[in-house]
């Protein structure tokens, strides 16, 4: 990964002072949304708007992505051609229930632009792996919690049981393609403590991130999802205590190994990621 993810804010794309505004918020990732955040009314305007704003630039090392409407829709289309022509960092395809839902307009893709799949129905999860694997220009897998609680049949719950099983599966497959894995959104935008809850959930279980909703969210997901001082200073003494023995490296009365050594390295690496976006 050349880029952190720790933080993923979807804007509703037909609000210009929305998008402008976005220029100086703290997101790793923007996603200018024509899909779900756009009224049917709108949504020509949205596509006109984005195209142009995506153009124009000016976030920074901020990434952008562009999420479409379903090619099965009438504005699906339309939204993809005008989505490639300003040439986003990424195109978000949403319900994605196969590799061939890439496949298919994969090679109408150059230069930056890369897919990312939105994982949120049943047969996506199921095709998760077939999906990872579908096109090389697939960089990550976004994933809607919203749509798989509906499509389950389920209940949204603070330990997140009905989705757990799909989360996983997505890991699995994204982890085993080399892709990004951002995870789902937590829809009550002014409860911090169980926002806090669920980043660390999705933290621990190994996700880059998380997709949020509203602004007042990006501290807290860009604090759980980035190595803490003490996370990076054991880190730093299981690369050393490895480096200075022959037999087998001791910290803290646990044995470090080179799998060990690894997840240090890893860490740091996503620190000096973060500390390099903050000083763009």
């Amino acid at each position: 990964m050349s880029h952190p993810y720790r933080s993923v804010l979807y804007l509703p794309g037909a609000r210009a002072r929305v998008l402008e505004k976005a220029k100086t918020l703290p997101a790793d990732a923007l996603i200018f949304d024509l899909e779900d955040a756009v009224a049917p009314d709108d949504k020509l305007t949205a596509r006109n708007l984005v195209a142009e704003t995506v153009k124009a630039g000016g976030y920074g090392a901020r990434k952008i992505l562009v999420r479409i409407n379903g090619l099965d829709t009438q504005w699906g289309a339309d939204d993809l051609d005008a989505a490639i022509a300003a040439e986003p960092d990424g195109i978000l395809v949403p319900k994605v229930c196969s590799g061939a839902d890439l496949t298919a307009i994969s090679d109408k893709l150059t230069g930056k632009t890369r897919l990312w799949a939105m994982m949120e129905t049943p047969a996506g999860i199921l095709n998760a792996a077939e999906i990872a694997a579908s096109t090389p220009i697939l960089e990550g897998f976004v994933i809607g919690t919203n749509d798989l609680v509906k499509d389950l049949f389920a209940q949204h719950t603070a330990d997140r049981v009905a989705v757990l099983t799909s989360l996983s599966i997505c890991l699995l497959a994204a982890r085993a393609n080399g892709l990004i894995c951002v995870d789902g959104v937590f829809n009550a935008f002014k409860d911090e403590a169980g926002l806090q809850i669920e980043c660390q959930q999705g933290r621990d279980m190994g996700f880059d991130g998380k997709t949020l909703i509203h602004p007042a969210q990006l501290d807290i997901a860009n604090t759980v999802f980035a190595p803490s001082a003490d996370d990076l200073a054991l880190a730093e003494r299981h690369i050393e205590a490895f480096a200075a023995v022959d037999g087998v490296a001791v910290v803290d009365g646990k044995i470090v190994e080179n799998l060990h050594v690894e997840t240090a390295q890893r860490l740091l690496a996503k620190s000096a990621l973060i500390k390099k976006l903050r000083e763009q």
